[in-house]
């Protein structure tokens, strides 16, 4: 999964000498994370949505006249954006995205192809894509296995045995750490199965029987979210 394929294209992005008050305007209303500062088509920084509302509720929490009057009509972004930011490419993967900002503790990046900004990538995108792979929006049975060594033909064998109780496989992914060698060279990890299925438990039974410990199993459903 590339880059390019999940972040926001064409994002909007202003120069640095840009009103810091006027950014707040347009992340507020178009409902952005974050905006690449672009000087002479050059990326010269970011502003993000936490950083332009932090700034203004600490104007707003002083009650100074002096201080308001500074925040609407001479604070600019380049006073308060981060310089020089860190970015990815349109042909990085979204695992090395994740990786990077995991390592830097960023939650959002301008994308680049070449020298030019051609997107932003964000915790929200990143949400999308944990539940597209969590079918958050399908009818989807799900089970999870115990941690197990998966060496040669085990995902295979998985499959075998759910699809042969009657599931009609969506997903079959493992998820664990990533913390070293294991022995033999095979992590221990747990494995997801999103399937679509009648009846669940005869699925987690024959997985039990086959010596695959489900942990836990969610009958499909979807959640009403409050508005």
């Amino acid at each position: 999964m590339l880059v390019r394929n999940w972040m926001q294209p064409n994002p909007m992005t202003i120069p640095s000498d840009m009103l810091v008050s006027e950014a707040k305007r347009l992340v507020s209303e178009n409902a952005l994370h974050a905006l690449p500062v672009v000087d002479g088509g050059a990326l010269r920084g970011l502003v993000t949505r936490a950083n332009l509302l932090r700034t203004g509720h600490f104007v707003l929490r002083t009650q100074n006249p002096a201080e308001l009057d500074y925040f609407a009509t001479r604070l600019k972004v380049k006073d308060i954006m981060v310089r020089n930011p860190a970015t990815v490419r349109a042909d990085d993967t979204m695992e090395h995205c994740l990786l990077k900002g995991q390592q830097l503790g960023v939650a959002q990046f301008p994308v680049m192809d070449g020298e030019q900004v051609v997107g932003v990538i964000s915790a929200n995108e990143i949400f999308q894509l944990a539940a597209h792979c969590l079918g958050a929006w399908e009818l989807r049975c799900g089970v999870t296995l115990a941690p197990l060594r998966l060496g040669p033909g085990v995902l295979g064998r998985i499959a075998d045995v759910a699809e042969a109780a009657g599931a009609v496989l969506q997903a079959l992914y493992p998820v664990g750490r990533h913390d070293g060698e294991a022995e033999g060279g095979y992590q221990e990890k747990k494995v997801i199965i999103r399937f679509h299925a009648k009846d669940v438990q005869a699925v987690v039974a024959a997985l039990n029987e086959a010596g695959f410990t489900v942990i836990e199993s969610v009958e499909s459903q979807h959640t009403a979210l409050a508005a």
